[in-house]
């Protein structure tokens, strides 16, 4: 019977988090991964079989998924990693699951609804804190607004820093600027325009205007064709973007980007006292040319949530609760499914 999970990517720190939840669900797993020594060492701690096997691998690849259910990809940046595993995973009829926030890597997923239906399996992008809050939040505005043609999405945490995978695609993108649809269109625009004050109620903080997943997803949840996503940031960070227009050639070459990869895989992510007490503060608006609605979310902070999110929505599909081709969260689960887990608040403004 195919129960198994495949964590692929296990040992990175995201993935080691999924792993411990998924062993407090007491799951059927297997680890993944190319790093054959970080899975040995993660297989002793949790007793979890493991596997190595490189990403293009593709005979290895089909040959990890074959007995499994369901994929949980944690292995970034997806841009460099979802197509091999999608491919292997309409060859095997695995269902696809990722915890991405890369743009392109939606869209890419998008193109094989089609293959997807036809082999009868789910693919799921953006199973972790993005997109999951920030796209059942998109859908509950679009039920409270259904002709809104403007969709406004920002998100500010407090505590908690970024793993190395969050840290290495955003070093990734530099010098690119910031990505917004327009008319239904995913269209480039200058980072360093999109700076403002938002209010997250409990607080208020500048912000600037980022290449979030739900500038893709957003469309495909809601049918609103003008998406924004904002992050809050502090005035350091704020300057430093103001001045970006002036280096962006800089920050585009392969030698300073190699050299700040390099340092962010000397690094780790937050302990877990700093993940339980930090916190994430989202706030979205729609609007038409007559009126404007905003509703408020409180959640745990993004690395938690993302356990949390993954792991559920792994769940309901063994459980045999999936819809078959592309699916954003809450085309898949509803709007509600952010309000499963504790410690998340909606509030309508």
């Amino acid at each position: 019977m195919k129960n198994q999970i495949v964590v692929y990517g296990s040992y990175g720190y995201t993935g080691s988090l999924i792993v411990e939840r998924c062993k407090e669900q007491q799951l059927n797993i297997i680890l993944a991964g190319r790093n054959e020594d970080r899975l040995k060492t993660q297989s002793k701690a949790t007793g979890y079989p493991y596997q190595t096997v490189e990403i293009k691998e593709t005979e290895k690849l089909v040959q990890l998924l074959e007995p499994a259910t369901l994929v949980i990809h944690c292995g970034g940046p997806f841009q460099f990693t979802a197509r091999h595993m999608i491919e292997a995973c309409l060859k095997t009829k695995t269902h696809y699951t990722d915890i991405t926030g890369e743009i392109g890597v939606f869209e890419l997923i998008a193109s094989y609804d089609l293959k997807a239906k036809e082999a009868g399996i789910m693919l799921l992008p953006g199973a972790g804190f993005d997109v999951v809050p920030s796209d059942c939040l998109a859908a509950h505005l679009k039920k409270r607004l259904p002709n809104a043609t403007h969709l406004e999405l920002a998100f500010a945490t407090s505590g908690a820093g970024s793993s190395r995978g969050t840290s290495k695609t955003a070093v990734l993108g530099l010098g690119e600027g910031s990505l917004v649809r327009h008319n239904g269109k995913i269209t480039k625009v200058p980072l360093h325009e999109g700076l403002k004050e938002i209010d997250f109620v409990k607080f208020k903080t500048i912000s600037a205007r980022i290449p979030w997943g739900d500038v893709s997803t957003a469309f495909y949840s809601t049918g609103i064709p003008n998406v924004e996503v904002y992050m809050g940031i502090n005035e350091k960070v704020a300057r430093m973007i103001k001045l970006s227009r002036f280096f962006n050639w800089l920050l585009k070459k392969r030698w300073l980007k190699k050299f700040l990869l390099n340092k962010i895989d000397k690094t780790t992510g937050p302990d877990e006292d700093r993940r339980e007490n930090a916190k994430s503060y989202l706030v979205g608006s729609v609007w038409n040319d007559t009126q404007k609605v905003q509703t408020q979310l409180v959640a745990p902070n993004g690395y938690t949530l993302t356990a949390l999110s993954s792991v559920s929505i792994a769940m309901k599909i063994l459980d045999g609760n999936f819809k078959t081709g592309f699916q954003t969260p809450s085309l898949a689960y509803g709007s509600d499914l952010i309000l499963e887990f504790e410690g998340v608040e909606r509030t309508d403004l």
